[in-house]
C-alpha cells in the first residue's frame, strides 16, 4: 500500500501552499464558465445608475432615520431597536456596498462607486486599498490555499472563532488594530504579495485617515462624557455585524477548496427579500463569481439563465446551515472532507475535478 504523507494547509500567501498553488496551475487559473448567449450577457452586464441611487437612498435614509431615534430615546431602552436597525444597516449593509462599488458594478457613475465604496470601507474598519487588491486577488483564486487572503473559515475549523464572528469581537481584535498598523506605515508580506508596490503609500494614507475619524471620535466621547458617539461610529460592528457573517459565511463554508470550477467552492442561497436587501444579491454567489461584471441588480435574472448548469440553490439560510454544519464536524477529524453537490442532469460535468494541495481524496 503506498502511502500519502498529508501536507497542512498554510493559509499564509507566501508560505509553501503558496508555492505549490503557482506550480500546479492554481495560481491566476481559466475558471470554468457556464456557456450564455453573448447578446444576453452584454445586456445583464449592462450597468445603470438608478438601482443603486434608488437603493442608497434607502439605505442611507434608515440610518439617519435610525440614528435620529437612537439619539432622541438615548439613556432609554426604546432606543435599542433603533440601534438594532442601525447596527445592521451600519455594519451588514454597507459589506455588500463596500463589494458591489469595489467591483464598479453597481452605480454606471464611477465617483458615485468611489464615494460609497469609501464611505462603506469606513464603517467595516477595512483599509479600502488593502482590501480593494484583497478582493481581486479572491476572485481570481477563489478559495485558492495560498492564494486566496478572503478564505472566512479554515481547515480544520476553528468553531469558536466562526461563532465569534457574529458578535464582531474579531474586527475589534484583527481590523482595527491592522488599520493602526497600516497607518504606522506598516503593510505585512501578506498584504505586500497581493497589494502593487505603487499602492502601498495610498494604503498608508487611507488608514491614516480611517484612525483620525476613530480618535476624533473617541476624543468626542470623552469630551462630552458620553458611549453616544461610540455608538454611532466604531461599535456598530460589534453589535451589528451578525447578519453580514449570518449571509457571508455560506458563500463558500464546507465547499471544496483548490478547484477551478465555482460550482465546487461557492454556494447560492435563497434568501427572503430584506436579506437580500441588506446583501445586495450576493446571495446567488455562483452566479457573481462566475461572471463578477454582472450588476447585483441582475443576479436574479442571470441565476434564471444559468441554473440549469448549477447545482440546485439551497432554499433557504436555515437549509444551507443545516448542511454546513454535519461537514464543519467531520472536517475537525478529516480536514481534507468537504461537501460536492450534485448537478441537474442538464448540467455540463465538473471541470478538472479536484487539484488537492494536501491529499487525494477526501476521508469519509
Amino acid at each position: 500500500m503506498t502511502i500519502v504523507e498529508k501536507k497542512k494547509r498554510d493559509y499564509s500567501l507566501v508560505g509553501e501552499s503558496t508555492r505549490r498553488a503557482i506550480e500546479t496551475g492554481l495560481a491566476s487559473a481559466e475558471w470554468y464558465h457556464t456557456e450564455a448567449p453573448r447578446k444576453v450577457m452584454k445586456e445583464l452586464m449592462q450597468r445603470s445608475d438608478g438601482p443603486a441611487i434608488r437603493d442608497t437612498i434607502v439605505w442611507l435614509g434608515v440610518l439617519l432615520l435610525s440614528a435620529a431615534g437612537a439619539i432622541a430615546f438615548w439613556g432609554t431602552w426604546w432606543c435599542v431597536p433603533f440601534f438594532f436597525v442601525y447596527g445592521v444597516f451600519y455594519a451588514s449593509a454597507s459589506d455588500s456596498r463596500w463589494h458591489e462599488c469595489g467591483h464598479g458594478t453597481a452605480f454606471r457613475t464611477r465617483w458615485m462607486n468611489d464615494v460609497v465604496y469609501q464611505i462603506a470601507s469606513f464603517m467595516l474598519m477595512r483599509n479600502p486599498v488593502t482590501w480593494r487588491w484583497s478582493h481581486a486577488r479572491h476572485h481570481t483564486d477563489t478559495i485558492i490555499v495560498g492564494r486566496d487572503a478572503e478564505i472566512a473559515v479554515m481547515r480544520p475549523p476553528d468553531l469558536l472563532k466562526a461563532a465569534l464572528t457574529f458578535t464582531g469581537l474579531l474586527d475589534f481584535r484583527y481590523s482595527l488594530p491592522t488599520l493602526f498598523r497600516n497607518a504606522l506605515g506598516n503593510l505585512s508580506a501578506d498584504e505586500k504579495s497581493y497589494i502593487p508596490e505603487m499602492e502601498w503609500p495610498k494604503a498608508i494614507v487611507a488608514a491614516r485617515w480611517h484612525v483620525a475619524i476613530y480618535v476624533a471620535t473617541v476624543a468626542l466621547a470623552i469630551a462630552i462624557r458620553s458611549w453616544l458617539p461610540l455608538m454611532l461610529v466604531g461599535l456598530p460592528r460589534l453589535y451589528g455585524t451578525w447578519h453580514m457573517v449570518m449571509t457571508g459565511l455560506l458563500q463558500h463554508i464546507g465547499l471544496a477548496d483548490n478547484v477551478v470550477d465555482h460550482r465546487l467552492n461557492t454556494r447560492t442561497v435563497y434568501m427572503n427579500p430584506i436579506s437580500r436587501f441588506i446583501y445586495w444579491n450576493m446571495n446567488y454567489h455562483v452566479e457573481h463569481h462566475m461572471f463578477p461584471m454582472v450588476p447585483y441588480h441582475a443576479l436574479p435574472r442571470l441565476h434564471e439563465l444559468i441554473k440549469h448548469d448549477l447545482p440546485e440553490a439551497n432554499p433557504s439560510m436555515w437549509h444551507a446551515y443545516r448542511e454546513v454544519w454535519p461537514v464543519l464536524l467531520k472536517q475537525l477529524k478529516y480536514e481534507d472532507y468537504f461537501l460536492k453537490r450534485d448537478l441537474p442532469p442538464t448540467a455540463r460535468p465538473y471541470r478538472g475535478e479536484f487539484h488537492d494541495l494536501t491529499v487525494s481524496a477526501a476521508a469519509e
